[in-house]
């Protein structure tokens, strides 16, 4: 995923404005500082990182008891205060930096407890990334997470979804995904729609309701729409890439109303997203 280019070079040299690095202990081996914040507080190390390719953190939004997941690229980063005692910054100091970083490419800030944290949303040529910056004794927290849809791997293939559709009614397929909050198709969900179309193929008097479904996350109008739209995108890759005639499919969406996990958990979540093909 791209990472806010026009954001990088502007946030690195805000953030701390007139503070120069001094020569320190080393960063923990293998971490470094993320390419969103390229600088960091004078005289702070990297003590730990983490980095996952897909994950989930959960920021304080609106007020702290609302919380709001954020799925992508997922990064930690630990900074210690290595400086002469007495002179470490205030968490009020550090807060205040990164707020006006954010703000100065166009970010959001989404909470803030000025002594002890900042959550921001930062928008930027089509990319979105959710920030976290904690202060803590002798501490900083940054967590990162570059928003992005999971890219599924295992999908079952068209015998296994004739099977469900014969014992069940429906089955849900799982590698087809969409981009965050859009219905437009990920090219890996090609193989997945590929074997729901051979399905149909292989059984010319099948027709099946194609249903989209969501999980909790926003309002039930809007995921209402995106359900709907996200199942007419997968009909219109049926009829149009597969020759399946249109009349054989029915678009519908369900949004959050039929789950078949807990929304209080992301894995949870991440089985309600789903596009199902039941039998008509």
């Amino acid at each position: 995923m791209k990472i806010l280019r026009g954001a990088v070079l502007a946030l690195g040299s805000f953030v701390l404005a007139g503070g120069i690095l001094a020569a320190q202990e080393p960063d923990r081996a293998g971490c470094t500082d993320h390419p969103l914040f390229p600088t960091r507080m004078p005289d702070y190390r990297i003590v730990d990182c983490k980095v996952e390719d897909y994950g989930v953190f959960e920021f304080w939004t609106k007020n702290p008891r609302v919380k709001t997941p954020v799925e992508g690229k997922f990064t930690f980063i630990a900074y210690r205060f290595t400086g002469a005692r007495g002179t470490e910054p205030s968490a009020l100091a550090v807060v205040r930096n990164y707020e006006n970083a954010i703000r100065k490419v166009g970010g959001t800030i989404q909470n803030s407890v000025p002594q002890w944290w900042v959550n921001a949303k930062i928008v930027k040529d089509g990319s979105e990334a959710w920030a976290q910056i904690e202060k803590g004794n002798g501490l900083i927290w940054l967590r990162i997470v570059e928003k992005k849809e999971m890219e599924q791997h295992v999908v079952a293939d068209a015998a296994a979804f004739g099977n469900d559709l014969r014992t069940t009614g429906h089955v849900a397929v799982y590698g087809i995904n969409f981009d965050t909050g859009k219905a437009t198709i990920t090219p890996e969900s090609a193989q997945a729609i590929g074997e729901v179309a051979k399905l149909l193929k292989t059984e010319p008097g099948l027709k099946v309701h194609v249903v989209g479904h969501t999980d909790n996350v926003g309002s039930v109008e809007s995921n209402l729409k995106l359900s709907q739209d996200r199942a007419a995108a997968v009909v219109q890759a049926l009829v149009q890439q597969h020759a399946i005639p249109a009349a054989r499919l029915r678009a519908h969406g369900c949004a959050s109303f039929a789950p078949v996990a807990s929304n209080d958990a992301e894995d949870g979540r991440a089985k309600n997203r789903r596009v199902e093909i039941v039998k008509q």
